[in-house]
């Protein structure tokens, strides 16, 4: 209900979806196409209070927060891995942890194209616990893109004349994604081929940020889209090359995460399980 209420939300690829399932955190509210067909699941959702007047400024005061996680699928996890400690939001990272998994999403890519995903609880109590802890680091890594530091194996050359505006970021050539020229002087090589690896809604994360941040005219209206005014107003003209650094090292961590999550099975012709 406010700008500054606590929550996390879930969003993955809805149904019909024409590019390959993604999921990806976020702390605020976001744009509808976020994936592909975005469908969102929260951490917490927030009902107002019965009597409370709704009005333009409401304040969270006058709403009651509930958990997104029910009831029913805290209690089936701590009975059956017989553990205490779990808590509804390690439920939460838990899910997260699982959508990565390569296992599952290769297992039901056609069931994830027609219906939303259904996850099951996996039989070891130490994999539950490790989905949760990796999608706990996953969902840091995305929320908090902005704040991870530059990739420490990329070669920066080329920023001694600080000219840190962007016009459109491009690889130096066709077929070798190694080498990412950012602009006439700076130049950033040593990207890890691996990096790629990490996709969001048909696209690495890396060329995400390539394809938005580049100075756009729209032609109808002839309005021009320009990165370069956020880096001014923010007062940090490397704020696109910080922030492409940074993408590199999330993606790079995150493909280094969904790797170590534990391998998952499944009976042939299995069907998602409804837990």
């Amino acid at each position: 209900p406010e700008l500054d209420t606590e929550n996390l939300v879930i969003a993955v690829s809805g149904i019909g979806a024409q590019k390959d399932f993604s999921s990806l955190m976020s702390n605020s509210l976001t744009d509808l196409q976020l994936v592909d067909k975005a469908q969102c699941f929260p951490l917490y959702f927030y009902d107002r209070i019965e009597g409370a007047q709704a009005g333009l400024f409401d304040s969270a005061n006058d709403y009651v927060r509930k958990d997104g996680v029910s009831d029913f699928i805290f209690k089936q996890a701590r009975d059956k891995y017989v553990d205490n400690r779990i808590e509804k939001e390690d439920i939460f990272f838990y899910v997260y942890g699982l959508l990565h998994s390569p296992d599952y999403r290769r297992e039901f890519a056609n069931d994830l194209k027609k219906m939303l995903p259904r996850l099951p609880l996996v039989d070891k109590l130490e994999d539950f616990w490790s989905f949760s802890e990796a999608g706990r680091k996953l969902a840091k890594l995305h929320v908090d893109y902005e704040e991870v530091e530059p990739y420490a194996g990329a070669k920066v050359s080329g920023t001694q004349n600080n000219n840190y505006h962007v016009t459109k970021m491009k690889f130096i050539k066709k077929g070798d994604k190694s080498t990412i020229l950012y602009n006439d002087s700076i130049k950033i090589e040593n990207v890890p081929e691996e990096a790629y690896e990490y996709v969001v809604n048909g696209k690495s994360a890396i060329e995400w940020i390539l394809d938005r941040y580049q100075v756009k005219t729209d032609k109808a209206s002839g309005i021009v889209n320009d990165p370069n005014d956020w880096a001014k107003e923010v007062g940090n003209p490397r704020y696109i090359l910080d922030l492409l650094l940074g993408v590199i090292n999330v993606s790079v961590q995150t493909v280094d995460i969904v790797n170590s999550l534990p391998k998952l099975t499944f009976e042939t012709n299995q069907e998602m399980s409804n837990d």
